[in-house]
């Protein structure tokens, strides 16, 4: 040990006196645990060769981390400038249009080896961007809508008071006294209401704020916003804070709490409860406009006090969860279940199902308290997940929640199928006058699916519970993606991610069939669910059989040719999202193999999953000498496994018409894989987007938990 550390000494005292120019060694050494950890800090930009190769010592590993930060590429790095304030040195990060001051010792995300207690993250920048983004969108529509409500009402006010007057007028002619007054006072109460409305307030709490970047950067951006409180647990978190926001001139907007998160929360809630309005309803000047949860880890214990914290007349919880691991990984079931009350799905769609499963979480805790959700936003990012939920007070919609909770059925070991079974039906029914019809709730037909898959023979395992309806809004993407153009390249540091992003989770919302035209547009609203709820990769479904995969376009281009709507998915490249049965899906499979890439029928053995699949279209197990089966009887093979391939009455009404209507089976005889199929499945992009993030330096991600003090 002692002849490995002189040998570090050596090699960089020789590179000692480069550096002597560029860093004030003497505050260094006085701040460092030990010289020899300088000395190593010091020897980071030069990387020998060979200096690897020591690894068994802690010291080595805080070189090796060093090293492997330092030679970062450009992309989501950040360029540091060192400032004193108050005596003391900080260095100097700027995001947006917000600046923090990070303490010398807390981690900037390129200085993996220091301890932190304070961190910032570049690589979360887009996470932040998107949350402003989000938020000044969210922000100038409802303020919009409830300066339109306060207006009609005004108006309706002043309309009844005019009747009024105008009645006693006739009654009584000697009233006709000073009009010029009373209309001047009428003008007075209108100008007053406008005003009021114009100073609405817009409150927003960023429950863990951590450094408070979150909070500064909603303070400069969005110009609505008249409070945010800024909380966080550990006391230097705060006082960190406080010197930020003294430093960004925001004390006016911003508050700083040092507390408990739940605590906090519920400390409002109760105020709320404590003041009722004449009719007994809680007071809602204690709640928030916006509630921005941004936990290190799993947000699942703050979604119960959040819910009831926010705004119940449409309020907008922001959650981030971390812990990738759990709700997208199968290696911690237990761990997801207890978490979020659902178990995920192993397989290439595995994100998609965990954002159903923290959507689920959230909608079942609100529905205890009559409180119903709207998810306007559900994005897979990188290693974590970011939805955006809108929070009403609706007992009615909350009725609906059973009816777009699902179970799925998962054939993980063999060829990927699934199918959906939701908890609950809700079907409309004609009301008794005959005017109209009203959905009426009730249990759901058994299984869609026998133990053993029925494409490839494995075994099925049970998913979920999860949130079966739409995880986006095509409203409110639209309305995002209409902030773009005016949006700064210079505030938005991931704004051409941003876009290519949101273009891509509007292409994955498949419409379902049209709603009953006599129920209440309304309920027809949140009675829809998700008809496609999860994507397949076409080279993912080529590997089960062990063939040369057709391209996207191919493969969506025979879809469409089959009358299937397409589209694609945000969580992964080479996704594919669509309405179409998986009989449909592994008929397209093999037709491709029958007419563009044959397959060798002898290695396969009836114990592969791909063996039934192939031996059911005719490709594989055929006894020598007999002929391949004629196309009218693999089309009708094709539409008895199709009919059998229903999901449950409501989600798979519109597939299995389709499916066994005669126009599907002649269109899959016309059936060519060529360049017109290309062509027709080609996704045509006006620009070029950036759809899916490639990896921005070596070993990015989350940083180490922050030690709380």
């Amino acid at each position: 040990m002692a002849g490995r550390i002189k040998k570090y000494c050596g090699l960089a005292s020789s590179w000692l006196a480069a550096f002597l120019g560029h860093c004030n060694l003497e505050s260094t050494l006085r701040d460092s645990a030990s010289p020899l950890r300088h000395l190593l800090r010091l020897s980071g930009p030069l990387k020998p060769a060979g200096f690897y190769s020591y690894s068994n010592t802690s010291a080595t590993r805080i070189v090796k981390r060093h090293f492997s930060a330092s030679f970062a590429p450009m992309a989501g790095t950040v360029e540091v400038e060192t400032v004193e304030k108050d005596g003391k040195q900080y260095r100097l990060v700027k995001e947006g249009k917000a600046t923090i001051l990070v303490p010398h010792g807390a981690k900037i995300g390129e200085d993996r080896g220091e301890v932190q207690q304070v961190f910032y993250n570049p690589i979360q920048q887009y996470n932040r961007d998107l949350s402003v983004l989000a938020i000044k969108t969210y922000g100038e529509d409802i303020l919009a809508k409830r300066k339109e409500k306060i207006l009609a009402k005004s108006n309706k006010l002043g309309k009844n008071k005019k009747r009024k007057r105008d009645e006693t007028d006739e009654a009584d002619p000697s009233t006709e006294t000073e009009p010029t007054t009373t209309l001047a006072s009428d003008q007075v109460t209108e100008a007053s209401e406008e005003q009021k409305t114009h100073k609405s307030t817009f409150t927003m709490l960023d429950a863990l704020s951590a450094s408070g970047l979150r909070a500064l950067r909603y303070g400069h951006e969005l110009p609505f916003v008249t409070s945010i409180n800024a909380n966080d647990l550990s006391k230097s978190a705060a006082e960190s804070i406080k010197l930020n926001v003294s430093h960004n001139g925001l004390d006016d907007i911003i508050s700083v709490t040092n507390e408990d998160a739940l605590a906090h929360m519920y400390r409002a809630i109760a105020d709320g409860l404590s003041k009722r309005d004449r009719h007994g309803n809680p007071s809602k000047s204690h709640k928030f406009d916006v509630i921005d949860l941004d936990p290190y880890g799993t947000a699942a214990p703050f979604f119960d006090a959040a819910l009831q914290s926010v705004r119940d007349d449409g309020g907008l919880l922001c959650i981030t969860c971390t812990d990738s691991a759990v709700w997208a990984g199968h290696s911690y079931c237990e761990k997801t279940f207890a978490l979020y009350g659902g178990t995920p799905i192993k397989g290439m769609h595995s994100h998609e199902a965990g954002l159903r499963l923290i959507l689920n979480a959230v909608a079942t805790s609100g529905a205890r308290y009559g409180l119903s959700i709207e998810p306007l936003l559900s994005l897979s990012i990188d290693f974590y997940t970011k939805v955006f939920i809108k929070v009403t007070k609706s007992p009615q919609a909350v009725k609906f929640l059973g009816s777009k909770t699902m179970i799925v059925y998962s054939c993980d070991h063999g060829c990927s199928a699934f199918e959906t079974q939701y908890l609950l039906r809700s079907k409309p029914t004609p009301n008794k006058k005959g005017s109209g019809s009203f959905y009426k709730h009730g249990m759901a037909a058994g299984p869609p699916t026998d133990r053993h898959c029925q494409h490839c023979g494995n075994k099925m395992h049970v998913n979920g519970p999860m949130y079966g309806g739409h995880i986006h809004s095509a409203e409110f993407i639209e309305k995002l993606l209409e902030q773009i153009p005016n949006a700064s390249p210079e505030v938005y540091g991931t704004l051409p991610r941003l876009e290519g992003m949101l273009r891509t989770a509007l292409e994955e919302i498949i419409p379902g069939p049209e709603p009953d035209p006599t129920v209440d547009p309304k309920d027809a609203k949140h009675a829809e669910i998700d008809i496609a709820p999860f994507f397949i990769i076409p080279s993912k479904l080529a590997t089960v059989v062990s063939c040369a995969a057709p391209s996207d376009d191919m493969f969506r281009g025979a879809l469409i040719h089959l009358g299937y709507q397409v589209g694609r998915s945000h969580c992964r490249p080479g996704s594919v999202k669509t309405d179409a049965p998986w009989s449909t899906l592994w008929w397209i499979i093999t037709e491709w193999i029958r007419q563009k890439s044959p397959i060798k029928a002898s290695k396969f053995t009836p114990l592969m999953p791909g063996w039934k699949i192939l031996h059911s279209a005719g490709l594989v197990g055929r006894e020598d000498g007999a002929a391949p089966k004629e196309a009218d009887s693999e089309m009708e093979d094709v539409q008895a496994a199709t009919t059998a391939d229903a999901q449950s009455e409501e989600t798979a009404k519109k597939g299995d018409e389709q499916a066994s209507s005669p126009s599907e089976l002649e269109l899959r005889k016309t059936l060519v894989f060529n360049d017109d199929l290309a062509r027709l499945g080609r996704l045509r992009d006006s620009q070029k987007l950036v759809r899916y993030q490639m990896n921005p330096r070596p070993d990015w991600g989350p940083l180490s938990k922050a030690k709380a003090s």
